[in-house]
C-alpha cells in the first residue's frame, strides 16, 4: 500500500469515528511551501513525506502556535502526548536537532543519537521524543532523549500509517482500553 493510500485509510477512520477531530485538520501544503522548507533546511524531503504533506500539512493555524513549546500540533492524534508535525514544526525541530558534522554525538558516526538525514514528523511538545523518516531510504525510526535511537522501526511511512489505522480500528471496536471515541473526538484515559 502506498503512503497516500495508508494516510487515506487513517483519514477515513478518523472521519468516520472522530469527525470533530477530522474537521479540525488543515488542508494540504503546496509544492512551493515544501520547496522553501527544503531550501531552509538544506535537505530534500523523502518522497513519502512529501506525498503525505501534500495531502495534509498539519501545522496549527498561526494564532494557535505556542512559542513557549518546542513543537506544536493537533493534540491527541495519533496518540496521547504526541502529534504529527506540519512543515513549520518539522523545520523548527529539524533545526534544533541538526548538527554541523551531520550527526550527534560527533564521535559516534555509526551509532548516533541523531543524523541530519532524519526528518522528524511526529513529536511530543518538548521535542524530546518522536518519530522521523530517513531521507536516504524512507525507513521510519524513533528517538527519545536519554535513550538509544531506533532506526528502521517501520520499513516505510506507509507501514507506520497502517499501524496508526490499526490502532484507530482497535479504538473503534473497543479493544484499545486507553482511548475511546466520544462526541466525535479521540479521548485518552
Amino acid at each position: 500500500m502506498s503512503v497516500a493510500e495508508s494516510w487515506s485509510r487513517v483519514m477515513s477512520l478518523l472521519r468516520e469515528h472522530a469527525p470533530a477531530d477530522h474537521a479540525d485538520l488543515p488542508g494540504p501544503a503546496t509544492e512551493q511551501r515544501l520547496a522553501a522548507a527544503e531550501e531552509r533546511m538544506g535537505i530534500s524531503l523523502h518522497g513519502d513525506l512529501r506525498t503525505w504533506l501534500l495531502q495534509n500539512n498539519l501545522d496549527l493555524p498561526e494564532e494557535d502556535v505556542d512559542d513557549e513549546v518546542a513543537c506544536c500540533g493537533f493534540d491527541g492524534f495519533p496518540d496521547e502526548g504526541s502529534f504529527f508535525l506540519g512543515i513549520r514544526a518539522m523545520e523548527r525541530l529539524y533545526a534544533n536537532r541538526s548538527m554541523p558534522g551531520g550527526f550527534d554525538p560527533p564521535d559516534q558516526p555509526d551509532n548516533p543519537f541523531w543524523r541530519n538525514e532524519w526528518i522528524p514528523f511526529l513529536s511530543d511538545q518538548d521535542g524530546w521524543m518522536g518519530k522521523f523518516i530517513d531521507v536516504r531510504d524512507g525507513r521510519v525510526g524513533s528517538w527519545c532523549v536519554g535513550e538509544v535511537t531506533v532506526t528502521g522501526e517501520y520499513e516505510s511511512l506507509a507501514q507506520y500509517f497502517d499501524s496508526v489505522a490499526e490502532t484507530l480500528t482497535r479504538i473503534a471496536d473497543g479493544s484499545y482500553p486507553v482511548c475511546r471515541f466520544t462526541e466525535g473526538r479521540l479521548v485518552w484515559s
